[in-house]
């Protein structure tokens, strides 16, 4: 239905290349906070080559009408659809785990998110939780807190992302909700840079989507580890916009990209810490 590859409509030089769909690194998460049925569509319609996955906000599917038509539109689109973290911890943190996995298989959801910034877990569990819904699902697993006066050090965030990757998680995700100011960020939306420099001595770069929601946000992470870092919690809004913060076609990164530049990429040894 919307599953065209995505060619420019122009020529321009030192352009950065772009990774397309299935991506590994280079990655769009959408987030969707209650999108109507239309609104989908319209959104699809002009940036479904630019999305790779949509996580349905944490709980909005619990309330959402049609909810079954809505996630049939993006998987029509080749969209891959997951519901949020919280929605998750909701189903652990009432014994209903049973009752999550015969939800996954209702909506034929092949995406998951195991999260624990809601509630009280021993680490372990939660990995174990991954390493169950691994056997069924792509497994993104969220490290960080939803709490803004819980700071976690940055040698705990490099143990859990890689313990969790350990336990089969695709994709680590750095926590940021959707306001963008508690975990990697400060309560002013400013990156916690120290915080993700110290991440990726350990952690590869294409193994984590960092929560970005807040422009200058994105801007920080594509100057930093180019056009095609992991990028989640995007506004439906923000996608073509992001794009052309990827390719350097937006003042915020207008001289980044020009005479085939590319930030260089840290070195991460995949090791267990």
């Amino acid at each position: 239905m919307f599953g065209w590859l995505f060619m420019a409509n122009y020529f321009l030089k030192d352009v950065p290349e772009r990774t397309t769909k299935p991506r590994e690194k280079g990655i769009t998460m959408v987030m969707d906070k209650g999108l109507s049925i239309r609104q989908v569509e319209d959104m699809l319609s002009a940036s479904a080559d630019f999305i790779d996955i949509v996580k349905l906000g944490w709980a909005t599917s619990y309330c959402f009408p049609n909810l079954e038509e809505k996630i049939k539109v993006y998987h029509q689109a080749g969209i891959p659809v997951y519901f949020g973290g919280t929605l998750f911890e909701a189903f652990v943190i009432r014994g209903q785990f049973e009752d999550y996995l015969r939800l996954l298989d209702k909506y034929e959801l092949t995406y998951v998110e195991v999260s624990d910034g809601s509630i009280e877990m021993p680490h372990e569990e939660k990995c174990n939780y991954i390493r169950i819904l691994s056997q069924r699902a792509t497994v993104l697993s969220e490290v960080g807190s939803k709490d803004a006066e819980k700071i976690i050090p940055p040698y705990k965030w490099i143990q859990q992302m890689q313990r969790e990757l350990d336990a089969g998680a695709w994709k680590v995700i750095g926590e940021a909700r959707e306001s963008g100011n508690v975990g990697l960020f400060r309560a002013t939306g400013e990156v916690r840079s120290g915080l993700v420099e110290e991440i990726l001595t350990q952690i590869p770069f294409e193994k984590i989507i960092w929560e970005a929601p807040i422009k200058s946000q994105q801007v920080w992470f594509i100057k930093y580890l180019g056009s095609n870092v992991n990028l989640g919690n995007i506004a439906p809004s923000d996608v073509i916009p992001l794009e052309t913060i990827r390719l350097g076609l937006r003042g915020d990164t207008f001289h980044t990209f020009l005479n085939g530049k590319q930030p260089p990429l840290p070195t991460a040894p995949n090791v267990n810490v």
